[in-house]
């Protein structure tokens, strides 16, 4: 098809005119590309769980781990950066000269995507002149191993991939009195941002423990939309 063609079909698929449609933009990269409406994160459940179905629950060994510690969760983390950090003991509540035969270690498991915009097929006059809704979602698991058990940094970024534009953190604090050991969901949709984002940082941790065996916080379902619009222009 021909540049022009390719323009139409982007137009008929979307609903848009005008300055929004220039002829600049290579519409045969953007139609085939499909960057609206669909999820840009990569690999979004590395442990290969749904959320339409409830999270596995925690299987206790028979006996303890003899082996060293450990502080990062089983799964594919392919397409995300990862990290994890250990935390010191929590002494705070044990009384002095009171003999503790073992205390739980805690880590923090970080998982990081950045999400060209550009590159996934939007364009500069859609994202500077239109700025579409994008919407965030994630899914994580009641673990209860503590009362914080979760974190989600989102941030836009300018052409720089420094500069944010927006932002959007979620920090929340589990009940512990009672035990339901279901999929908590957590989203955000990012509208009126102004011009120049150009990247996502979706940013999540996963706090974990360590016990005599590993007992980690799973999650599934993390999801990047920038949302089709049907409105013509």
């Amino acid at each position: 098809m021909s540049a022009a063609e390719w323009k139409k079909r982007c137009e008929a698929e979307w609903g848009m005119r005008g300055s929004l449609m220039p002829d600049s933009v290579d519409w045969k990269f953007v139609c085939e590309a499909k960057p609206l409406g669909r999820n840009l994160l990569r690999n979004p459940a590395p442990h290969g769980l749904s959320k339409d179905a409830p999270p596995p629950e925690p299987e206790l060994p028979e006996m303890p781990s003899d082996g060293p510690p450990r502080f990062q969760p089983d799964g594919d983390f392919s397409g995300w950066t990862t990290s994890t950090e250990v935390l010191p003991y929590d002494t705070s509540g044990i009384p002095p000269g009171a003999m503790i035969c073992a205390l739980p270690q805690y880590s923090w498991f970080s998982m990081e995507q950045v999400v060209d915009l550009k590159a996934e097929g939007l364009w500069e006059e859609l994202l500077d002149d239109f700025q579409p809704e994008i919407v965030i979602q994630d899914w994580y698991e009641e673990s209860q191993l503590h009362k914080s058990i979760y974190q989600l940094h989102v941030k836009l970024l300018a052409a720089d991939k420094s500069t944010v534009i927006s932002e959007h953190t979620v920090n929340p604090t589990e009940d512990l009195s009672t035990y339901s050991h279901t999929w908590k969901e957590v989203s955000h949709v990012f509208s009126g941002y102004g011009p120049g984002v150009r990247y996502v940082s979706f940013l999540h941790r996963l706090k974990n423990k360590f016990l005599n065996e590993f007992f980690p916080t799973l999650f599934t379902g993390s999801s990047v939309i920038v949302k089709p619009t049907k409105t013509s222009y």
